[in-house]
């Protein structure tokens, strides 16, 4: 039977049985998931046929298994990187990289490698590229088109979306962030929000200003709660359930709305994407809008920058290619 027609829960068995002093095996056998094992299997016969030179599909598991991982240098790991820098995508490519440091770990702890050995041989960067953030950013038109169609729906509903919508672009939430906000976390007074459900937990504040916490201020205003979540489901009745809303209900009202608006198709995550932009356009520094929108780092924020591909527009416009059309007589 084919390796790849093994049932997951069956494939840790040649692990174990090879345990002894195989790094390899010892490796795939602490992974806690039958899936993770199976990945990571692929991983190190990728390794093994960058070593040899020879193709992944001729690798067989005794390949793998019986490999002399303990004795790879420095050299050798820099040269897979490479080899795996030019053959796969960066997510890829650093997957099988942390394969091959878990082996080599487990070389060093099985005493089969120094500790120095160990150190020089794990010593490779993971491969690094700026991806562009999927999605695209929402025209200030857009935007404009969405809150009035919300306008003319003089329903609660109405006035609910107006303000989510309002929220998303003037507070850059995510949606899992928009849902958890509560009126213990709101001052009307000074329109700041504190945002508890970031990534990681951590705690931020935002702030929500001009027509957008107007917007919110008049939802508010019709709800008949003091506490709990600041959005809530609207009836087709009009009545407002309490309870709270969950993302998926963000994403819906958001769809209805733009197919309303007669606004091209966008997720959630677009106001988001066009709230760091918009920002940095303004010249807002980036370490202050890496913080607004609750980035460990400023990089992940540098991804929504668009002022590059602008200047990169610019630059190309100032060619010109003779044009075709026949000249007047």
């Amino acid at each position: 039977m084919s390796d790849d027609l093994v049932p997951f829960e069956n494939r840790l068995t040649p692990y174990v049985d090879a345990l002894d002093q195989n790094p390899a095996a010892v490796y795939l056998a602490t992974l806690t998931s039958a899936q993770s094992r199976y990945t990571m299997e692929n991983a190190l016969r990728t390794l093994v046929a960058i070593f040899t030179n020879r193709d992944v599909a001729h690798v067989t598991r005794e390949a793998m298994l019986g490999f002399p991982w303990a004795r790879l240098s420095y050299q050798h790991t820099a040269y897979a990187r490479a080899r795996l820098a030019e053959r796969y995508a960066p997510a890829n490519a650093n997957r099988i990289i942390s394969a091959l440091r878990g082996v080599l770990k487990e070389a060093w702890r099985l005493g089969l490698m120094t500790a120095e050995a160990y150190q020089r041989a794990a010593d490779v960067r993971h491969v690094r590229a700026r991806t562009l953030i999927k999605g695209r950013d929402l025209q200030a038109e857009e935007i404009a088109r969405l809150a009035e169609v919300c306008r003319s729906d003089d329903s609660p509903a109405g006035a609910r979306d107006l303000a989510i919508i309002g929220m998303l672009y003037v507070c850059g939430l995510r949606r899992s962030e928009l849902v958890n906000v509560c009126l213990e976390d709101y001052n009307p007074d000074s329109g700041q929000i504190r945002i508890l459900a970031g990534k990681g937990r951590k705690q931020r504040t935002v702030y929500i200003t001009g027509s957008a916490k107007r917007a919110l201020d008049r939802w508010l205003a019709l709800l008949p709660y003091d506490s709990g979540p600041i959005f809530h489901p609207v009836l087709k009745n009009g009545r407002i359930q309490r309870g709270g809303i969950v993302s998926q209900t963000v994403y819906d009202m958001l769809q209805r709305r733009a197919k309303q608006a007669g606004v091209k198709n966008f997720s959630p995550h677009d106001f988001r994407r066009t709230f760091v932009g918009d920002l940095l356009d303004r010249g807002v520094d980036i370490a202050t809008v890496a913080n607004m929108a609750g980035h460990s780092s400023v990089e992940t924020t540098r991804r929504y920058d668009r002022r590059p591909e602008t200047i990169r527009k610019e630059a190309a416009e100032k060619l010109h290619f003779p044009d075709d059309t026949p000249p007047t007589p």
